[in-house]
């Protein structure tokens, strides 16, 4: 029998308050196991971005990656994001490790496809090494992933969260039986995205289908489903999606995906 491993990720607006991250943090502390952290960027590469009179560009809910903004959101993600959130575990006894795909050479991308739309240096990922990640964990070292990965040769790549979480639990199921929960500040995935406690609480491929068929879902939620019945596809045994509290069962309602 496979060992667990829980691989948490965090963002939304809970990234945005400080009170909200520090109470989360101190609660992924006290996860029992193996784990591993992966976390969004929130808003502050959007806030930096502006103080330095560099206009922030987005399309479709997603940002446009331009030179300069790169070096924004590797600021913020890879830095100041990355390694606060690891000295706060390091606070709650939670011996953390911050990590970007180029660290260790652990997550491999490529620089977007300009299809109809040129979302500038966004990646798109090609591997994950479970083994140097199996490493870590092994060494009782917990990876904390920031959203930048990079592609073998130099460049840096802004890459997002949702999707790194997914590949990384795909990936590290060869070795485990991954359970991949994902936080924000919503109870779930809504049937009524301004009624919080509309969850859907059960969601396997097939109803998944039938939802989309019928609109139910909100259009901002597609992507993130869709990455994870990839993870699902892949080996991951189960996805949790709900609030922070979910990851102690705190909570009353959450959204479970099986296949």
């Amino acid at each position: 029998m496979k060992e667990k491993l829980n691989i948490i990720k965090i963002g939304g607006n809970v990234i945005n308050d400080s009170s909200e991250l520090a109470s989360f943090l101190k609660d992924f502390a006290s996860v029992k196991g193996l784990k591993i952290l992966v976390h969004g960027g929130g808003k502050k590469a959007t806030e930096l971005a502006t103080k330095l009179q560099l206009e922030p560009k987005m399309i479709e809910g997603r940002r446009v990656t331009d030179t300069a903004n790169l070096e924004v959101v590797t600021m913020v993600y890879a830095g100041l994001l990355n390694k606060n959130i690891v000295a706060s575990l390091q606070r709650n006894n939670c011996n953390a490790l911050g990590l970007s795909g180029a660290d260790g050479n652990v997550i491999k991308a490529h620089k977007r496809i300009v299809a109809a739309i040129d979302y500038g240096f966004a990646g798109d990922i090609d591997s994950v090494d479970n083994n140097i990640i199996t490493s870590f964990l092994n060494v009782k070292l917990i990876p904390v992933f920031c959203a930048i990965t990079h592609d073998t040769n130099g460049q840096l790549l802004n890459t997002n969260a949702d999707t790194i979480a997914s590949e990384v639990a795909a990936a590290m199921s060869n070795n485990y039986d991954v359970v991949l929960t994902y936080c924000f500040e919503k109870n779930g995935v809504l049937k009524d995205v301004d009624d919080n406690n509309s969850v859907i609480e059960n969601i396997n491929s097939e109803t998944y289908k039938q939802l989309k068929k019928e609109n139910v879902i909100f259009e901002g939620m597609l992507p993130k489903l869709d990455n994870c019945f990839n993870a699902l596809q892949k080996g991951v045994s189960k996805i949790v999606i709900g609030n922070p509290t979910v990851i102690l069962n705190k909570n009353q309602k959450y959204t479970s995906l099986k296949l």
